[in-house]
């Protein structure tokens, strides 16, 4: 679709009293269209930034086209049922998204098994059969989260007249919009200026482990080489010139890289092992995270050549090459 206007992206940044400062999520008026892209946290607070953009700029509720989803986190998706309840509109996302966003029980009970059997791999014990119990008991907990509309899957690489572009990493189903003419990027959670952004260890839909670094990393030099002049993120500050944030995140990958593989050639062998000496106490009130950042880093070794590993009685034991 030809345009004769530019883009224009208005921001809508809810503060958060979390370590992410802020939730972001865009208006973008483009030709005929008024497009949210992500949909905040399901609050009042977000639903009120959302309303006083929407005032500030001319528009209502009622005048927004469609809704296109970077990924499923429930911090990017969380207005979408109350907004298509009152307007039912196209919900567009990645089509890995779906069975997430749908809450499916198949592949929730396969991803709880996926866990389970990762955290025995790991070593974890205790604290994996807490936190598997944990997500057994969400699947119950957390059944309103589900989206009620039909969710209409990406499968072009031109959405409107943005290009899109697949950045896993974060998440396997975190898409970004690129609108090429003013070089900026609608980009998820793929970078945060004050925060790294964790790859979080998931399944894929056959419950086999992805390497979630590996594709974070790939996904942020291919980020690097589009040279992009302004990246709006899903939280914090918008970022101008983003290549050299990319580039301090890569470096800070492999220094941690560098340091995890000098803990297994201190013999530290397990990822439980390593978790606890690497984070500490955050390996306590952290854990989902801590072993994803543990696990992701031991894969990105493997996947370099750096370790091998071997089971002992059911529990992965890493060696240095």
């Amino acid at each position: 679709m030809k345009t004769n206007t530019k883009i224009k992206i208005f921001p809508i940044m809810a503060p958060s009293a979390l370590s992410l400062k802020s939730i972001n999520f865009y208006l973008v008026k483009q030709d005929e269209s008024l497009t949210l892209v992500d949909a905040g946290m399901n609050d009042d607070i977000c639903w009120n930034a959302l309303q006083e953009t929407l005032k500030k700029n001319g528009y209502t509720l009622k005048d927004i086209t469609e809704i296109l989803l970077t990924h499923h986190h429930g911090d990017h998706v969380g207005l979408v049922n109350r907004i298509t309840s009152l307007y039912p509109i196209p919900v567009y996302a990645h089509t890995k998204s779906v069975p997430r966003l749908k809450r499916d029980p198949d592949f929730l009970s396969m991803r709880i098994e996926f866990y389970k059997q990762l955290y025995l791999e790991m070593g974890c014990g205790e604290l994996g059969e807490k936190q598997v119990a944990y997500l057994f008991n969400a699947v119950d907990n957390n059944k309103d989260q589900k989206l009620n509309c039909d969710i209409l899957e990406i499968t072009e690489k031109q959405m409107l007249n943005f290009e899109v572009i697949e950045f896993p990493g974060h998440a396997p189903d975190q898409i970004a919009f690129l609108d090429k003419k003013e070089k900026q990027l609608l980009a998820g959670d793929l970078l945060i200026e004050h925060i790294s952004s964790n790859a979080l260890i998931e399944p894929d839909e056959n419950g086999n482990r992805m390497l979630t670094l590996v594709d974070h990393i790939d996904s942020l030099k291919r980020c690097l080489a589009l040279q992009v002049k302004l990246l709006l993120p899903g939280h914090g500050n918008i970022i101008e010139q983003p290549g050299p944030l990319i580039e301090k995140r890569l470096n800070s990958i492999e220094r941690k890289s560098q340091k995890i593989l000098a803990m297994i050639e201190s013999g530290i062998s397990t990822g439980n092992e390593l978790a606890k000496e690497f984070y500490k106490q955050k390996y306590v009130t952290e854990f989902p995270l801590v072993m994803s950042e543990i696990i992701g880093q031991l894969d990105y070794l493997e996947y370099k050549g750096k370790v091998k590993k071997q089971t002992i009685e059911n529990v992965v034991h890493y060696q240095a090459m």
